[in-house]
């Protein structure tokens, strides 16, 4: 064994000693190191967030009434289009058949109504010129009786060739409502946002199921059309203000304005553990990008309260605990609950005041909230001091009346967990 290696030995034995020397030593208990902030009046906004799509405030979806090959297709898709232009023509050759029958009809119903209405003058003449004879005793009562049976019977005849008349002229009518289906024009002037078929192929028509052929859309009024968990709806009212984030649109944000609300919920995933029960809401989009585009998705933060000069906290600062967590050494149950009042769940919702190197866990009453502040009703004021992190020692670990190591240099956002 050389020289070296002997000194290395040693000085390893000198410092295993020295270690073991030092864990003998008695120490005192660490204080719990926290960070701390003053209380102060702060402005605080409340926010719902939500997400959804980006739609036009106005659009109509064009569809046929009547089934026929489209034989004219005149638009395109982002095509601007007014009021009343032509848009479709769909073959028109059946329904003029169509017509064409039902004209005839309503003639053959005008032929035979004038042959019965012949008739019925031809078979009162004869009532008239029998009872006559009747009142002279030149003709018997059952010849009358007979002339007057035929009587009736063509002025029933003729009553009945009248209304087919009428119901041939309705049919008319339809017919020709289904011949002039077969061209369509714009209800209102805007864009073709969307064009789903092409010419030749077949429109359905129906009054049950709609057969969508092309959309028509105002994109100059646009709208959000977002989302919102049913724990956050009875905070959404009518003219709150918004901001609307669109996926498509990166680092810009639109101003809107909240102006319908659903009164009947969405329930999505109906049955499972994903069940989602939201209420749709429409926000009007008062600052308009003329890159937005139907169906583009977007995220809102709803303001729902707003309080300018709120007494708040840090929102980490707020934390629960049981009377049990409360007592403080020395002290019974009975004189903690002379202190605090738990909720129905048996929690105290409280902040950590600091006081000479002291937590003292004070009961809070808390209001409104935004993603860092929470307003602080009752409970602390102004100027006082309160423990901000680290989460661990709030949410767990702080004891009510300990003293602490305040370190307000430490990472204040780290998790000792």
């Amino acid at each position: 064994m050389t020289k070296k290696t002997l000194l290395i030995g040693g000085g390893l034995l000198a410092v295993a000693v020295a270690v073991a020397v030092i864990s003998l030593v008695p120490r005192g208990e660490e204080l719990q190191e926290v960070q701390t902030a003053v209380v102060e009046r702060q402005k605080i906004v409340q926010k719902v967030n939500a997400t959804g799509r980006i739609q036009p405030k106005t659009q109509v979806k064009i569809s046929a009434d009547i089934s026929a090959k489209i034989i004219t297709l005149s638009v395109e898709e982002g095509d601007w289009v007014e009021k009343g232009q032509f848009l479709i023509e769909l073959d028109r050759e059946r329904y003029l058949a169509e017509v064409e029958s039902a004209e005839a009809n309503v003639r053959s119903a005008q032929a035979d109504a004038k042959l019965v209405h012949e008739n019925t003058i031809k078979t009162g003449k004869e009532f008239e010129r029998s009872s006559q004879l009747v009142q002279r005793n030149l003709e018997s009562q059952a010849t009358l009786d007979t002339q007057q049976a035929a009587y009736q019977v063509e002025i029933a005849r003729h009553e009945s060739a009248v209304d087919k008349i009428e119901q041939a002229r309705a049919a008319l009518k339809q017919a020709l409502d289904a011949l002039s289906k077969t061209t369509i024009y714009a209800p209102m002037a805007g864009t073709i946002s969307d064009l789903r078929k092409e010419q030749g192929e077949i429109a359905i028509g129906s009054q049950f199921q709609e057969d969508v052929i092309l959309v028509i859309s105002d994109l100059t009024a646009m709208e959000a059309q977002v989302n919102v968990d049913e724990n956050d709806i009875v905070s959404v009212q009518i003219g709150q203000e918004a901001e609307i984030e669109v996926d498509a649109l990166l680092n810009q944000t639109l101003k809107g304005i909240v102006y319908e609300i659903a009164n009947t919920a969405n329930v999505n995933a109906e049955g499972t553990t994903d069940q989602k029960t939201e209420f749709e809401v429409k926000i009007s989009i008062t600052d308009l990008e003329s890159s937005l585009r139907p169906g583009m998705t977007a995220s809102a933060d709803l303001f729902t309260k707003t309080n300018d000069n709120a007494v708040s906290v840090p929102i980490q600062s707020v934390a629960v605990r049981t009377l049990d967590q409360l007592t403080l050494e020395g002290q019974s149950r009975d004189d903690a609950a002379a202190i605090y009042t738990p909720d129905r769940d048996g929690f105290v919702e409280i902040v950590f005041c600091v006081d000479d190197g002291v937590v003292q866990a004070k009961q809070v009453t808390t209001g409104i909230q935004s993603d860092d502040l929470i307003e602080i009703v009752g409970g602390v004021e102004v100027d006082e001091v309160v423990v901000t992190g680290s989460y661990r020692a709030i949410s767990k670990d702080l004891i009510n009346g300990a003293e602490v190591n305040i370190n307000n240099d430490a990472d204040k956002n780290s998790d000792d967990a």
